[in-house]
């Protein structure tokens, strides 16, 4: 059943509520009303009940539909600065009766108003190891537990500036709802400094690719700077994801007068900027943050709340992204490159050598090199026998994730691995990978990793009877995990990448000489018969035995032949590859022929 709050939501303009700090500065409370900690406001729902009831009111009275609770910094980390951490239920649940007392003063059967339970994020940078996963989860989990208990209509993570804090407060809203038996919707907003990036450097187009995956109602922006600094924010969010935006800007960018933030954006130019995005982009929720009256939203009530957005018809991209920028798995004419060369488990020692001696600032530099030389994303596999896998993911991790402008494939057969590294990674990473081998056992583990975790997952077509080696197999199995993992775990199409798999054509086993063009074929087919999903090969494993030039050659033709049946990403090392027209013809035609067992004039091998 849908809530009333996202049924307002789909049908009309929804306006939030202006800033709370900023009201409650103009009422100068005292030392006294803080308890003796000055600017813990939210103890003021505790001291100082009606004047937060009042501030509600004010925004009720012009007309807000939404107003947050007081509980921004309510979570045991910010609570705990001020020796408040034990008090954390208690001051979120009166923050929310005290604004669903002042709600329900001004709702009507015709035009309801709502509660959202602000989440803010905290003061710790999770990215820069200020705190673990865990801790930050479980902070979290608390306050929106107490939060979703006492009533709230939505709830609220704003103001995130650390897109690893946001995943994690995406993470324990979903624990909070189950903990709490109820389900809210969830709105997600992050904050763009003036350099159009979140504090940590993440644009918005990876904010959007790692967000879009989880299953968020609302996706925005609010805080650190207006409106017109906002709007390519804004246009971009409404023309690439099919969730709905929220805008909640300050008023402009604050001048320091006296030693005091004073904000200069007037009311109708808060409501202009809105009826923009309103009509143009098709924002359906808006509103304001710091340095935003009653008076704005008074305006933006007057301006707004009658209009009709703008249409929007976005279907979800397949796309992955790094702590700074997002790489879509679709590039026209021209493979993703997935860098194989951070792997332990390949017959060149050299990254393993890496890996056990620790050389944490080599494997930064090869992992920069790679990207340099033209790979799109790292695939990174620390298993060595014997050893910990575990602890050698979570130091590289911790070494390269934010350091390195290319997303990461997991590439570990051990769930607790991936896991792990899903914790270490801020951006949208990549499972490599799930299987049928035995059963639903892997995928039971790793699949709800990756709905929790905001990851795609690369599938491999391999099943109880072993990997596939027809192209009508490669495609059953393929269809089999699609079903799966869309309809018993919830994984979104665009986010599962098939890899057919393809074995050596070049041992002279008979059984294996056609293996080329069955996963071609399989390729092509996954393409026309999963349209959403994306493809994938580790294109080497097709030349396996011959010389090193050899090699290459069959290599960039395979490559360029499964290209061009719709290959979306490719497992290889980029500097070995040639572009055909570096090859001589006559290679490149013996090369296709060994790919398409042509023995009209002799057996290419």
């Amino acid at each position: 059943m849908e809530s009333p709050f996202l049924k307002a939501v789909r049908e009309r303009v929804v306006i939030y509520d202006g800033a709370m700090g900023s009201l409650i500065q103009d009422m100068s409370p005292s030392l006294d009303d803080f308890w003796g900690k000055e600017n813990c406001s939210e103890v003021l729902n505790l001291s100082r009940p009606q004047m937060i009831r009042d501030i509600h009111a004010q925004y009720l009275r012009v007309g807000a539909d939404v107003v947050e609770t007081n509980t921004f910094g309510a979570t045991d980390i910010v609570l705990g600065e001020f020796g408040l951490q034990d008090r954390v239920t208690e001051i979120n649940h009166a923050a929310v009766k005290l604004a669903r007392e002042a709600v329900s003063q001004f709702s009507t059967p015709e035009r309801p108003r709502f509660v959202a339970g602000s989440v803010g994020p905290t003061t710790k940078l999770p990215s820069l190891a200020h705190i673990g996963f865990d801790a930050m989860l479980a902070s979290f989990v608390e306050q929106m537990t107490a939060l979703i208990q006492a009533g709230v209509d939505v709830l609220l993570i704003e103001t995130s500036q650390d897109i690893l804090q946001t995943k994690i407060a995406v993470a324990a809203a979903f624990d909070a709802m189950a903990a709490a038996g109820r389900r809210v919707p969830l709105q997600v907003q992050v904050t763009l400094q003036e350099s159009g990036t979140m504090l940590l450097g993440t644009e918005i187009n990876a904010a959007l690719a790692i967000l879009d995956v989880y299953d968020i109602d609302i996706v925005g922006l609010n805080c650190a700077t207006g409106p017109r600094e906002m709007n390519d924010a804004v246009r971009y969010l409404c023309h690439n994801t099919s969730k709905q935006i929220s805008v909640l800007p300050n008023a402009g960018l604050p001048h320091n007068e006296g030693g005091r933030g004073v904000y200069k954006l007037t009311p109708q130019e808060l409501a202009d900027y809105h009826k923009r995005f309103i009509e143009e982009y098709g924002v359906h929720v808006v509103g304001g943050c710091c340095g935003t009256t009653p008076k704005h939203i008074e305006a933006v009530v007057k301006a707004c709340a009658a209009l009709q957005p703008a249409v929007r018809n976005i279907k979800p991209r397949s796309e992955v992204a790094s702590a700074y920028t997002s790489i879509p798995l679709e590039l026209d004419g021209q493979p993703v490159v997935v860098a194989e060369e951070m792997n332990t488990t390949t017959r060149v020692e050299h990254f393993k050598n890496l890996v056990r001696s620790a050389k944490y600032d080599d494997i930064l530099a090869l992992s920069k090199k790679l990207v340099a030389e033209g790979s799109h994303m790292l695939d990174l596999c620390c298993a060595i026998v014997g050893e910990d896998e575990k602890g050698y993911m979570s130091s590289i991790l911790e070494k390269i994730a934010t350091r390195v402008p290319a997303p990461i494939l997991v590439d570990s057969t051990e769930a607790d691995v991936v896991e792990v590294a899903l914790k270490r990674i801020p951006g949208k990473a990549i499972i490599n990978s799930i299987n049928l081998e035995d059963g639903e056992k892997r995928t039971s583990k790793v699949l709800p990793m990756a709905k929790r975790y905001g990851a795609a997952i690369i599938a491999l077509t391999i099943d109880e009877e072993g990997m596939a080696l027809t192209a009508d197999k490669k495609v059953a199995i393929a269809k089999r995990i699609h079903k799966l993992a869309t309809e018993k775990y919830g994984i979104r199409s665009v986010d599962l990448i098939f890899d057919p798999l393809t074995l050596p054509i070049s041992t002279g086993q008979e059984e294996y000489r056609t293996a080329g063009i069955e996963t071609l074929e399989a390729v092509r087919r996954i393409k026309q018969e999963l349209p959403e999903c994306r493809t994938i090969l580790g294109v080497s494993n097709i030349s396996f035995g011959l010389s090193v030039y050899s090699r290459r050659v069959l290599n960039s033709v395979f490559l360029r032949e499964a290209v061009d049946r719709g290959l979306d990403c490719a497992i290889v090392n980029y500097s070995k590859i040639y572009p055909l027209y570096k090859i001589p013809e006559a290679e490149v035609e013996i090369a296709r022929k060994l790919i398409f067992q042509d023995s009209s004039n002799g057996d290419a091998l």
